[in-house]
């Protein structure tokens, strides 16, 4: 039995603890910029409820590579990682940072500050996103319960009730 999942942080947020297993390919459904000392908010389809907040850095990859305008980063995707030798106040504290990410059509290297007064070339790699399915028009073209049945566990469980009316709409037309 996996028990990946009872390793996760209780938090309120992505954290360097989470990514301690290896990186994870992550989808943005909505940035929020609320200000204070963790000003960006990056909200993922596969961790409702806990953003991943971003420090400097890897805000400054963000701007670089898919412009400051963050309503387009919405649909796009990131492959994070955590880094232990990120610092914070001097001493290493562990952070998660960006291996790659989707629309960019080539490596993407700039320098950045490492430690005050040095900087080092990050680089982060093109992730390639898998074709988004349209649930919704699968389930509505199912031609028959053989389809649906399969959709059924190949789909997110948001599309369950659709897939109950599409049933009992093939049921009602035989």
């Amino acid at each position: 039995m996996d028990i990946s999942e009872t390793l996760a942080a209780k938090s309120d947020q992505q954290n360097y603890d989470d990514y301690l297993l290896g990186p994870r390919t992550v989808t943005i459904t909505a940035v929020h910029v609320p200000g204070g000392d963790q000003p960006v908010h990056i909200e993922l389809a596969e961790y409702p409820g806990r953003p991943y907040k971003p420090n400097k850095s890897m805000r400054r990859v963000l701007a670089k590579a898919w412009g400051p305008e963050s309503g387009v980063w919405v649909g796009r995707g990131l492959t994070l990682f955590g880094n232990s030798k990120v610092s914070y106040g001097g001493k290493a504290v562990g952070g998660i940072e960006i291996a790659a990410m989707s629309h960019i059509d080539k490596p993407l290297s700039l320098p950045l500050t490492s430690k005050r007064g040095q900087k080092a070339v990050f680089t982060v790699q093109p992730l390639a996103m898998p074709t988004q399915r349209d649930w919704q028009q699968e389930i509505s073209m199912a031609p028959d319960t053989d389809t649906l049945n399969r959709l059924w566990t190949e789909a997110p469980a948001q599309y369950q009730d659709a897939m109950k009316a599409r049933a009992a709409q093939l049921k009602e037309a035989q």
